[in-house]
């Protein structure tokens, strides 16, 4: 079964020169795992939610605002699609956000439960 994995963190988390470099090396460590592995499907890290535009249809009327949809503490940054069920607690935005996992709606196929893509962090 295939999942999303959604990261959730800070936008404005403040960490120093150093630190934003060992999580970068971390993120890249992981996603070798993932293509070692050959469950890597996508990831990709994604703009500020102020670069967002959200977009409603309501009465046959089209409306955007600019921004999120909703205000939160954290913001969806990023995302893995892979194929497996023990990831999640090793994505580095683990340690300071959190991680929301959602299995793809596969037609046709058996449905599974989210709680299966927690994993170890080991």
């Amino acid at each position: 079964m295939r999942y999303l994995l959604l990261i959730y963190t800070q936008e404005q988390l403040e960490m120093s020169g150093d630190e934003t470099g060992a999580e970068f090396a971390a993120y890249d460590t992981f996603t070798k795992e993932l293509r070692d592995r050959g469950i890597y499907q996508a990831g990709e890290a994604l703009r500020p939610t102020s670069t967002a535009t959200t977009v409603r249809v309501r009465d046959g009327q089209t409306v955007t605002t600019d921004g999120p949809f909703a205000e939160t503490k954290e913001a969806l940054g990023g995302f893995y699609m892979v194929d497996a069920t023990d990831l999640a607690a090793k994505i580095p935005g683990a340690k300071h956000g959190s991680i929301e996992i959602r299995p793809i709606f596969e037609y046709g196929a058996a449905e599974g439960s989210a709680s299966e893509a927690v994993g170890a962090a080991g």
